[in-house]
């Protein structure tokens, strides 16, 4: 039989090639990982996290994160599910395999310039934007920044003024009165309780400048805080510092979240709409404002739909200076803060 006879009876479907390395496709199906212990991630820590579980929190589980999420952002705050030994034991390794929907998020840029967002707190109830009345003297601006973040992010703002031994509380206190948001004052010689009450049960983030006392309050609020650091400074190769945050369990209930010290809280991702929708009284006002509104009133925005509602009786005037007080930090330069 010569070739070209064999070569007619054959033909591509009776050849049988032997598959290489690596051609075998890969299913699309991912681990249900129904046995997952569910967890609130307390500390960051170079490529570790650590985990306190639902179920046991006062257990602390180092964990990685799986390769199924591949660079999915993970952050103090954020529930998680956690696979493999979450015994929480030294020297094991646990893996994050999901991460639920965030409920809030507080987030900030680098500058006004900067388009790049960091998540800093995931599922925070509330913001403590804490402020010195002396020594650093109290800036407007950054608390101003500070709410616009919390009411954009979907967290409850708190006012706490420290230092009251120092400086009179009520002048800087009442330029805040109309936005309707907790006022806290404390004192260097008098222990925190009216703030701890605002705290229990909630997970609160905790933001200020250097040298305002925040780090005092969380000790006072966190007897063995600075233990508690420690255990989360991933898997005991580290200190905490300050370019992180870390979650705190506050005795009984509750979480403080202490944030790194920031010199600037960049607004880049925020607009004034943002801003408007936390107050429930306006959001439907501004639907009526032209496309582009800074709702700074004339002669920025001489067709706000804000301005209106004074007239009409149904927004007092303090409340919308307060209100444009607030949106004008947008406009104002981080660095000038």
């Amino acid at each position: 039989m010569t070739r070209g006879g064999a070569a007619g009876r054959y033909d591509e479907s009776d050849v049988r090639v032997r598959p290489g390395k690596g051609s075998r496709p890969r299913s699309k199906r991912r681990p249900e990982h129904a046995d997952a212990r569910t967890a609130m991630v307390v500390g960051v820590d170079r490529g570790r996290w650590t985990c306190a579980p639902d179920d046991e929190p006062g257990v602390r589980v180092v964990a990685m994160r799986a390769r199924e999420l591949g660079r999915t952002p993970v952050v103090v705050g954020d529930h998680v599910d956690l696979v493999g030994d979450t015994s929480g034991a030294d020297d094991t390794l646990a893996r994050i395999v999901r991460v639920a929907d965030r409920s809030s998020v507080l987030r900030r840029t680098a500058d006004d310039t900067d388009p790049y967002e960091r998540v800093v707190v995931a599922n925070a109830d509330q913001l403590v934007v804490v402020t010195a009345l002396a020594d650093p003297p109290p800036r407007t601006g950054f608390v101003d920044r500070c709410l616009v973040a919390a009411y954009a992010g979907g967290l409850e703002p708190v006012l706490c003024l420290t230092k009251a031994d120092l400086a009179d509380p009520d002048p800087f206190a009442a330029d805040y009165a109309e936005l309707d948001l907790p006022i806290v004052v404390t004192r260097s010689d008098q222990d925190p309780d009216p703030l701890r009450e605002l705290l229990t049960g909630q997970v609160s983030a905790f933001i200020g400048h250097s040298g305002v006392g925040k780090s005092t309050l969380v000790n006072a609020l966190v007897p063995d805080a600075e233990r508690a650091v420690g255990e989360v400074s991933g898997v005991g190769k580290g200190r905490h510092t300050s370019t992180s945050a870390v979650a705190l369990a506050l005795p009984g209930s509750g979480w403080v979240v202490d944030t790194p010290g920031v010199r600037s809280f960049g607004l880049a991702h925020i607009s004034p709409d943002d801003v408007v929708a936390a107050f429930g009284d306006l959001a439907a006002a501004v639907e009526d404002c032209p496309r582009g509104c800074s709702h700074l009133g004339p002669p920025a925005d001489p067709e706000c739909a804000l301005d209106p509602m004074v007239e009409a009786g149904t927004l007092s005037a303090g409340r919308l200076a307060a209100l444009r007080r607030v949106l004008t930090a947008l406009r104002t330069p981080a660095w000038e803060v």
